[in-house]
C-alpha cells in the first residue's frame, strides 16, 4: 500500500512550479497563496508536488508550509477581485499590506467584527499569523457561473499579463486562463491545453456550431495543440496570448493566423 502523501500549503503570492528542483528548470505551472499540496519527494530544500488539479511539479520549500490542510472546512472567503490586500489590522493607512493575494484566494475566516459596517473579515493565514482583509475584496458563499455570466466574467481580465505557467491574476498562459473559467462554471478541467482538448468531458463541436462558452485549440493539429481561448460569439474568442501583445486579449477569428491554427473545437458538458 502505498503511503499517503504529506500535506504542505502555499505561503507566497504565488508559487512556481518546476519541471525539476532547480530554478534554471523550466516553469510548468503555479500555485496560488492558500493551495494544499500533496508533496511526493523531497530533494535538496526542494519538493516535488501534486495540486488539487493533479498538476505535478518541483517547489522550492520556502514556497510553502508542512502540516494540516488549509481553509478545507468551516467558513472560508474567496478573493473575488483581481487582486485582495491582507492588513495586519482594521486600517488601510496605518501599514502597508502584509500581502496582496490574487483571484480565487481562499482564506479561514475567524471572525467577522460587528464595527464600521462589517466592513472588514478577520482571518487566520496558513502561518497562523491574523489579518484582515476587506468584505468588498471576497465572496463567502461563491456560486457557479451560467455559460452567458462565464463570457460577461472573462471580459473582467481583459490586460492581464500573459505568463507561461501562470495560473493566476499575476498572468495567465493560455491553458491556465481556460481552466480557471471553467472553475468557475464548476467545471474541473486539465490543466494543459492538449489533455484539455483530449479530455472526456468535452465534446468536439464544429465551427459552424460554435456557441459562446465553447473552447477553440490551436496547433500544428489536433495532436499537436500548443494554444486555447474560449468563444465568445460573433466570430471573437478571449485567450492569454503572447502573440503581438503579451495580454489577455479579444481576437476574431477570421484573423488569417488563427484560422490557419484552428484545429480543435470543444463543448464542455
Amino acid at each position: 500500500m502505498l503511503a499517503m502523501a504529506a500535506n504542505a500549503v502555499v505561503i507566497r503570492p504565488v508559487a512556481n512550479m518546476y519541471s525539476g528542483p532547480s530554478e534554471e528548470k523550466d516553469v510548468v505551472s503555479q500555485a496560488i497563496y492558500g493551495t494544499n499540496l500533496a508533496v511526493l519527494e523531497n530533494s535538496g530544500g526542494w519538493a516535488k508536488v501534486r495540486t488539487p488539479d493533479d498538476y505535478t511539479g518541483w517547489m522550492p520549500d520556502a514556497s510553502f508550509l508542512s502540516g494540516a490542510a488549509y481553509a478545507d472546512k468551516g467558513r472560508v472567503a474567496r478573493v473575488s477581485n483581481l487582486f485582495a490586500n491582507l492588513y495586519k489590522e482594521t486600517s488601510i493607512t496605518k501599514h502597508q499590506p502584509l500581502l496582496t493575494v490574487p483571484f480565487e484566494t481562499r482564506l479561514e475566516i475567524v471572525a467577522e467584527p460587528e464595527f464600521e459596517e462589517r466592513r472588514w473579515i478577520q482571518v487566520r493565514l496558513p502561518d497562523d499569523r491574523a489579518a484582515y482583509i476587506q468584505r468588498g475584496d471576497v465572496a463567502l458563499n461563491p456560486e457557479t457561473l451560467s455559460i452567458r455570466e462565464t463570457v460577461e466574467f472573462a471580459r473582467r481580465f481583459l490586460g492581464l499579463p500573459y505568463l507561461w505557467g501562470g495560473t493566476s491574476t499575476f498572468g495567465y498562459d493560455c491553458s491556465g486562463f481556460t481552466q480557471m473559467l471553467a472553475r468557475q462554471r464548476g467545471i474541473r478541467m486539465p490543466r494543459d491545453a492538449q489533455p484539455q482538448a483530449d479530455w472526456s468531458g468535452a465534446v468536439p463541436v464544429s465551427r459552424k456550431e460554435l456557441q459562446p462558452g465553447d473552447l477553440l485549440y490551436f496547433g500544428r493539429s489536433d495532436k499537436k495543440i500548443t494554444h486555447t481561448g474560449m468563444y465568445i460569439g460573433n466570430d471573437e474568442f478571449i485567450h492569454a496570448t503572447a502573440h503581438i501583445t503579451p495580454v489577455i486579449q479579444i481576437s476574431r477569428l477570421s484573423d488569417p493566423y488563427w484560422t490557419a491554427l484552428l484545429v480543435a473545437c470543444r463543448r464542455l458538458k
